[in-house]
């Protein structure tokens, strides 16, 4: 189900570089934003997933391992450099 959310003074110069960043898209205003909102709505649920990774593979490993050591395994494991 949707929901209407109103934002309220909203400053010009941030209404104007949305509705260019929309135009360029070739969206409306409305669904240009709603594409950011559902964006940022989805990074904010991945850093949580994250965050609970992090806490489990401390947790495990019973001790402290920093966001460094653990990207840098995932990307060996990748292959990635």
């Amino acid at each position: 189900m949707s929901v209407v959310i109103q934002i309220r003074d909203v400053p010009d110069d941030v209404r104007d570089a949305l509705a260019q960043a929309a135009k360029t898209k070739g969206m409306s205003l409305t669904s240009y934003v709603r594409h950011e909102l559902e964006h940022l709505a989805g990074r904010e649920r991945r850093v949580a997933d994250n965050r609970e990774v992090i806490r489990e593979t401390r947790r495990r490993v019973g001790g402290s391992v920093d966001r460094e050591t653990i990207l840098s395994v995932l990307h060996e494991g990748r292959n990635e450099r």
